[in-house]
């Protein structure tokens, strides 16, 4: 008999509203019967952390364990050595700190956000009381990005495949997107400003929720620029428990609601 479980995992944060932000949408998600579901992180959150989360699930007899990692996007760094720490890849590609999990369950891995449609609609629904005249605004994402060869691709994917779904939800006149790593962000503004200096930029975040990246670090990148901005995350929204439910949905064997003999 299998039964099958479901480990969330995110980044974590000293910050314990950043936590219970995470921790609201998980218990939001609607659940097939029977099949527990755990809140784990990567870092930061004593005794909620990835290997307590695996504990939990199998002394609740757990044998297969649906992995959602809550992260927005492949090219995330964290996503290669959390793989690996789980046995879903034989070795990672960067160097880690990261050892092997204890584990005995079964794992299936799911994807990051990346461009998933749900995402496109709960970026647009923070930024679209920025519009006014959507033809005569450029909308730029800002993602963290990374500099590694490969992940960087990843990020650049998906991003812009996030953009574009914005610019056809908005009817904006332009999309584009920029990473804080590498720094993207005043090339990109400059290069706007020349090119078309009557549009207003809105600048849209992606992060899953906010903090010193959005309050502090993008705002810093922008100074000097004209651009409307609120810096609201993804959290809240409950568009994000409904991607965790089409995460664990897409790992679940066809008709399964919790034990199958």
């Amino acid at each position: 008999m299998n039964k099958y479980g479901v480990l969330v995992i995110s980044h974590g944060s000293r910050d314990a509203g950043w936590v219970q932000l995470v921790d609201e949408a998980v218990s939001a998600v609607a659940m097939p019967e029977g099949v527990p579901i755990y809140a784990s992180y990567l870092e930061l959150v004593d005794g909620r952390l990835i290997q307590d989360g695996i504990y939990n699930l199998e002394a609740q007899d757990v044998t297969d364990i649906i992995v959602v990692p809550l992260f927005v996007s492949s090219g995330s760094t964290h996503i290669d050595e959390i793989s690996y720490a789980l046995g879903v890849i034989p070795e990672p590609q960067l160097e880690t700190d990261m050892e092997p999990f204890d584990i005995k369950a079964r794992i299936h891995f799911t994807s990051p956000i990346d461009d998933d449609p749900v995402i496109a609609e709960i970026i647009y629904s923070k930024i679209k009381d920025l519009s006014v005249s959507p033809g005569d605004e450029i909308v730029m994402l800002i993602g963290h990005g990374s500099v590694e060869p490969g992940f960087h691709e990843k990020w650049l994917h998906g991003l812009e495949q996030l953009t574009g779904r914005l610019k056809a939800l908005g009817g904006y006149a332009e999309a584009d997107v920029a990473m804080l790593l590498p720094d993207q962000v005043s090339s990109k503004m400059t290069a706007w400003a020349e090119k078309k200096p009557e549009h207003a930029v809105i600048v849209a975040p992606l992060f899953l929720s906010e903090g010193y990246f959005t309050n502090h670090v993008v705002p810093s990148r922008l100074e000097g620029f004209s651009y409307r901005y609120h810096g609201r995350a993804l959290l809240p929204s409950p568009l994000i428990s409904k991607w965790i439910g089409k995460q664990i949905a897409s790992a679940m064997p066809d008709g399964q609601t919790g034990d199958e003999t």
